[in-house]
């Protein structure tokens, strides 16, 4: 599995917009194949500050997913109403229990 965290800050009057382009983002992202878990949230400490939060089955599926053209388009129109550069870490994990 491959979890992915991203963030963005909007430029404070466009906050509003990239939120809402967001949500439509996550949304749509959820329907792909290999799409466990697609989310965004608010910083509590900033609020000009998104958080996506993705899970994937694999780095075939994430690969997919950054190439549908929905998805190219909402990381340009995110950039451009932000503040400062997009963030994208990507991380491998397998399952586990704690017992």
């Amino acid at each position: 599995m491959l979890i992915v965290t991203g963030s963005v800050r909007a430029r404070p009057e466009r906050i509003a917009r990239l939120l809402e382009l967001s949500i439509e983002h996550v949304h749509r992202s959820r329907l792909e194949p290999g799409c466990l878990v697609h989310s965004v949230h608010r910083d509590a400490e900033d609020e000009s500050r998104l958080v996506f939060l993705d899970h994937w089955t694999d780095a075939d599926a994430l690969r997919a997913h950054l190439a549908v053209p929905a998805s190219i388009d909402f990381v340009r129109e995110a950039a451009a109403l932000s503040m400062t550069a997009p963030e994208m870490s990507i991380n491998a994990a397998e399952p586990t229990s704690v017992s």
